[in-house]
C-alpha cells in the first residue's frame, strides 16, 4: 500500500497529467532488482524503461512480465541495422506489449520507414538523434562536422519525414526540436537530472522543470530515482518539480 499523502499526490489532476510524463529507467542487471523497484515506484511513473543492460540480461521475458501487471514499457534498444533486420525486431517489440521503442536516427530513411511499417500504429517509434552522453568533441570524433544542436535537428527532420512517432534528444535541444517538430511528436528527454542530484556519465543536461518548460512531452529519469533510500517519494519529487512549470504560468 502506499502512503495516504502519496495516494493524495497521485490522484490531483496536475500530478496525474505529469506523472504520465515520467519515465523511470530500470538500469538494473536483473529482473529481480526490477521487479522490485517497480513495486517500490508503482504508480508514481507513468511507464518503465527497459535498456540494454536488463534486456540481454533477462530477454523479453521481462518485458511481458511488466505489461503483464500493468506497467507502460519504454524498450530503450536503440535499433540500427538494415532495414529487414529492424523491422523484424520491431515486430517481435510489437509481440512483446511494450509501448515505445528507440531507434537510431542515423540508421537512415528507409530503416526508420521500415521500423515505423512495422510497427503499424501498435507501437511508438522513437528515433535518437544525439546521445545525451556525447559532446560537440564526441560528436566530431565520430566525423560529425556539425554541432550538436545541428545535427539534432536533421535527425529530427528525418525522423519526421519517415513517420516515427518521437525523438530522443538531451533538454539542452528540446526547445529548437519543439519548433521544428510541432506538438504533433513525442519529445522524450533523457539526461534528466532533479536539482541538486549527481550529473554522473550524462553531459547535457537539464532539470525536470527546465525539460518540460523546453517542451519534451516525456522526461527519463533513472539514478536519482532507483537509486533513492526512498523511490516512490523521490519519483514524487520529480514530479513536483515538473508541476512548477504549471504553476509558474
Amino acid at each position: 500500500m502506499m502512503p495516504a499523502n502519496t495516494s493524495e499526490i497521485l490522484s490531483s489532476p496536475a500530478s496525474s497529467g505529469m506523472r504520465e510524463r515520467l519515465i523511470v529507467a530500470l538500469d538494473v542487471p536483473n529482473a529481480r532488482e526490477a521487479v522490485g523497484l517497480v513495486r517500490s515506484i508503482g504508480d508514481a511513473a507513468g511507464a518503465y524503461k527497459i535498456g540494454l543492460q536488463l534486456f540481454v540480461a533477462e530477454g523479453p521475458a521481462i518485458v511481458r512480465e511488466l505489461v503483464a501487471s500493468g506497467r507502460r514499457v519504454f524498450l530503450d534498444l536503440k535499433l540500427h541495422d538494415i532495414p529487414n533486420t529492424v523491422s523484424h525486431a520491431v515486430k517481435s517489440a510489437v509481440d512483446s506489449g511494450a509501448s515505445m521503442l528507440t531507434v537510431h536516427a542515423s540508421g537512415g530513411a528507409a530503416m526508420l520507414k521500415a521500423a515505423t511499417e512495422a510497427a503499424a500504429g501498435r507501437l511508438k517509434i522513437l528515433a535518437v538523434t544525439v546521445l545525451t552522453s556525447m559532446d560537440e568533441d564526441t560528436l566530431h570524433e565520430v566525423g560529425v562536422p556539425t554541432s550538436i544542436l545541428d545535427q539534432a535537428l536533421k535527425m529530427a527532420a528525418l525522423a519526421k519525414s519517415s513517420g516515427c512517432g518521437g525523438v530522443i534528444t538531451s533538454p539542452r535541444e528540446a526547445a529548437a526540436l519543439r519548433k521544428l517538430l510541432g506538438d504533433g511528436m513525442a519529445i522524450v528527454t533523457p539526461g534528466v537530472r532533479p536539482a541538486g542530484s549527481e550529473v554522473n556519465d550524462q553531459k547535457r543536461i537539464a532539470t525536470p522543470a527546465e525539460a518540460i518548460t523546453a517542451g519534451a512531452s516525456h522526461i527519463v529519469v533513472g539514478r536519482p530515482i532507483t537509486h533513492a533510500s526512498d523511490p516512490t517519494q523521490a519519483a514524487l519529487a520529480v514530479i513536483r518539480e515538473m508541476e512548477q512549470t504549471q504553476l509558474s504560468k
